[in-house]
């Protein structure tokens, strides 16, 4: 009879290759399971070996970012809806930073290109919202324009998550999202109130705040009441 397998002890393999990723460590069978409590043998019993291994790891950071997109409740604002999925991008990069670095590693396979490529099109149908609702001009070209929300979001992960800058500095997003969106037609202060709410990430107080009240807060999966 086949032993049920443990989804923890996936997770933990992959958590711990693209920790090892990320430190520069040698990767190999022996090392990836030493101090797990695992055998070598979970290495094939999860994943049919390295090769496996090293595929699901690049999907395993599309999988949770997915998930992250997925929790954003969308809203009657659909610019809204855009900020708040920009925001949860950011949350999965600093949640998981080595996953993050693995995602778009090129040097390894995708198990499945599908799945990765409906985490843009979610960002996609946003702006196809967005449009609907004369938000923005008919002219614009959806997946340009969402390609262009990713590259925001995925710079600004870049540098904070796996980079040199503060997580204040996530705060840049509320301009540069809102220079884009009204560049497709949006009314400027419109589009400004409505990233605002999405975004979440602020900048701390430059005065008269207290000592722990100095950071970005976390954006919500949801609308903010």
């Amino acid at each position: 009879m086949a032993r049920t397998k443990d989804p923890a002890v996936r997770s933990l393999l992959l958590d711990r290759a693209a920790q090892m990723l990320r430190t520069r460590q040698p990767v190999t069978l022996r090392t990836l399971v030493a101090g797990t409590g695992v055998s070598t043998m979970a290495v094939y019993t999860y994943f049919g070996g390295m090769d496996g291994l090293w595929k699901a790891l690049r999907q395993e950071g599309f999988t949770r970012l997915a998930a992250q997109l997925a929790a954003v409740k969308m809203s009657a604002d659909p610019v809204r809806d855009l900020a708040a999925l920009g925001a949860a991008y950011l949350a999965n990069a600093l949640e998981s930073p080595d996953l993050y670095r693995v995602m778009f590693d090129a040097g390894f396979d995708l198990e499945d290109t599908g799945a990765a490529d409906e985490t843009l099109h979610r960002l996609v149908r946003a702006i196809e919202r967005a449009k609907a609702n004369g938000r923005f001009r008919d002219e614009v070209n959806p997946l340009d324009l969402a390609t262009q929300s990713w590259a925001i979001g995925h710079g600004l992960a870049s540098l904070v998550a796996t980079g040199p800058l503060p997580q204040q500095a996530l705060a840049h997003g509320v301009p540069m999202l809102t220079a884009l969106f009204t560049s497709a037609g949006d009314e400027p202060n419109r589009c400004g109130r409505s990233v605002e709410r999405g975004w979440g990430w602020k900048a701390p107080a430059r005065s008269g705040s207290r000592e722990g009240e100095s950071g970005p807060r976390a954006p919500h999966a949801g609308p903010p009441t």
